[in-house]
């Protein structure tokens, strides 16, 4: 069995991508979004489950950042799904992301929140 070459050219002039290299971006975008499922789960369960803090409006503050945090990384997978495949197509280096950085600022923003409304409960 051989598989295809990924320098090949195709009709238009652009390199085909080896499929391999396709499928792992797709599998790299679909854990963005599971991410991103997983955050957006957990500002409604903060928002519907959660009771009140005595600091008023400490829970939804929670459960927004969550919910932001979730619309963020789901457009973000998005784009950078899109440049890392228009890289690999036109012969590119495979551009940097800012989700990595994003993500890590903003979880530590939810753990903050949540640190805060259980020391106030």
């Amino acid at each position: 069995m051989t598989l295809p070459n990924p320098a090949e050219e195709s009709e238009e002039g652009e390199e085909e991508v080896d499929y391999r290299f396709t499928l792992a971006n797709e599998r790299t975008f679909l854990a963005w979004i599971r991410t991103s499922l997983g955050l957006l789960a957990g500002g409604v369960a903060v928002h519907t489950l959660v009771q009140p803090f005595r600091m008023a409006g400490l829970r939804r503050a929670l459960a927004m950042s969550c919910i932001a945090l979730a619309v963020i990384v789901a457009v973000g997978a998005y784009g950078h799904w899109r440049r890392v495949g228009a890289a690999m197509r036109n012969g590119e280096p495979l551009p940097n992301t800012v989700m990595v950085p994003i993500l890590s600022l903003g979880i530590a923003i939810v753990s903050a929140l949540a640190c805060v409304a259980v020391l106030l409960r």
